[in-house]
């Protein structure tokens, strides 16, 4: 192995990164610099500083990113209306460039020589993660244990935690992989690795089972500001605490459940159940702000670019020139894209009942029924133009059919 005196790792306390810590240090005999980027794990971050001081870590960072996360991540996956094969509201694919990020630069200013993660050698997380690094600080080495160690399984990690006194939040009796951050709370592994295994009820931690949510709903009004939501029932809030506000509100209606299967980028299909309430009504309300704010042509190109969009980050290319000349994009349409969407919240499902914008284009007049002031004769010559190719077409077959003869 190449020799390493300092190395950053990105730290979360989970069962991975537990022992990472101890492995780096005995494979490499490094000192280990433990990274943790608050983006929103709630109670996940308490603790941590002595847990891997315990484990062998001569040097702890705990960095507060909640706002940047939100401000500088979400809100632009959001505004793109960037959603990876139509379900998933990518919170963990965004927020991993911002934690590499910190992580580089923390690695920079403590003199590491390498940086390391714990993300398996069968996800997507290393490419993320990697991407980073060699975006940020290519004269970094890398250290990807996952694909180097002999621990194959989690339960292999679970025993090599157990036999060096390492305290680790997973059990072989509760083997749910998960993520959480300000945005989503992921569940992957175990049971949720057979696509037919219905998930427990006692796995879902943000959002409550719809059927016990409340028997009366409730109405959420959300404003945005170019693109970007700005206040909740008409309180201003900053941007990481309007999603908590979020979070909470349809979290207790049950919003925001979804459990798909995903094509990895490796090519390996996925099974994963993800809890995002906020994210998902902020989601629904921006698309209905749009329907009024932006011209046909313009929506359906945003619509069209928000695929790609969506893959550069699943594929963890944040940091590449055609994200920021994506975002470039958006911001130009979301110009006109302020005003207010009101969403009704009943047992799991969040329905648009109005939305204003004093930029709108939407006619009430024009909309109607009501023929004053349209002249219905001006759509013959039109639907004429652009039925000529239909046409011609129709005089073209049956010399097609006489040459065919």
């Amino acid at each position: 192995m190449k020799k390493l005196r300092k190395v950053a790792l990105a730290y979360s306390g989970g069962l991975d990164t537990s022992i990472i810590i101890s492995w780096l240090k005995e494979n490499y005999g490094c000192d280990v610099v433990a990274v943790a980027v608050d983006v929103g794990q709630a109670e996940e971050t308490a603790g941590l500083a002595q847990k891997a001081y315990a484990t062998g870590a001569c040097d702890f960072h705990l960095v507060d990113a909640k706002e940047e996360f939100a401000a500088e991540y979400l809100f632009p996956v959001l505004r793109a209306g960037a959603i990876y094969e139509r379900d998933y509201l990518l919170g963990t694919s965004t927020a991993r460039p911002l934690i590499a990020r910190k992580q580089v630069e923390i690695a920079l200013a403590t003199g590491c020589d390498a940086l390391a993660h714990g993300c398996t050698g069968k996800g997507n997380d290393q490419v993320r993660f990697e991407l980073a690094y060699q975006a940020l600080a290519p004269e970094l080495a890398i250290v990807a244990p996952w694909r180097s160690w002999d621990i194959v399984s989690r339960e292999d990690a679970i025993d090599y935690a157990a036999a060096r006194g390492i305290p680790v939040p997973v059990t072989k009796k509760d083997p749910y992989s998960r993520d959480r951050n300000l945005w989503h709370l992921s569940h992957e592994g175990g049971p949720l690795e057979d696509p037919a295994f219905e998930p427990e009820a006692s796995m879902f931690k943000l959002t409550v089972d719809p059927l016990d949510a409340p028997d009366a709903p409730e109405k959420v009004t959300i404003t945005f500001d170019e693109g970007f939501p700005v206040a909740v029932n008409g309180v201003n809030l900053s941007p990481a605490a309007l999603v908590q506000t979020l979070n909470d509100i349809g979290g207790r209606h049950g919003v925001g459940r979804i459990d798909l299967v995903e094509n990895r980028l490796i090519g390996i299909k996925s099974r994963g159940v993800y809890e995002t309430p906020g994210g998902t009504l902020l989601v629904t309300a921006l698309k209905a702000l749009e329907s009024i704010t932006l011209d046909r042509d313009s929506a359906h190109e945003k619509e069209r670019i928000a695929t790609r969009y969506a893959e550069l980050v699943y594929n963890g290319q944040w940091f590449s020139p055609l994200r920021e000349a994506y975002d470039a994009f958006v911001a130009t349409l979301a110009e006109t894209v302020s005003g207010t969407v009101t969403l009704k919240l009943y047992k799991g499902s969040a329905s648009v009942i109005g939305r204003t914008s004093p930029h709108s284009l939407y006619s009430q007049h024009l909309a109607s029924f009501d023929m004053t002031g349209y002249d219905a004769q001006d759509s013959a010559g039109f639907i004429r133009l652009f039925g000529l190719p239909l046409r011609g077409r129709k005089r073209l077959a049956p010399m097609a059919l006489e040459v065919a003869k």
